[in-house]
């Protein structure tokens, strides 16, 4: 595990936080009953399963 030789400053630890963004899941349109859901790509498979209810 990578040590920090000295100590950040909180102005540059804050810096580097502020620089971090979530993004949003690609969702895709999928078919279940005759509806079609939005829904994200890495749950397709089990929305399409009946595995995931809504």
């Amino acid at each position: 595990m990578a040590v920090p030789k000295r100590k950040m400053s909180r102005s540059n630890t804050r810096k580097r936080r502020a620089q971090w963004k979530a993004s949003a899941p690609d969702l895709v349109p999928i078919t279940v009953e005759g509806r079609v859901l939005r829904v994200p790509r890495r749950l397709a498979r089990a929305y399409q399963r009946n595995l995931v209810q809504d």
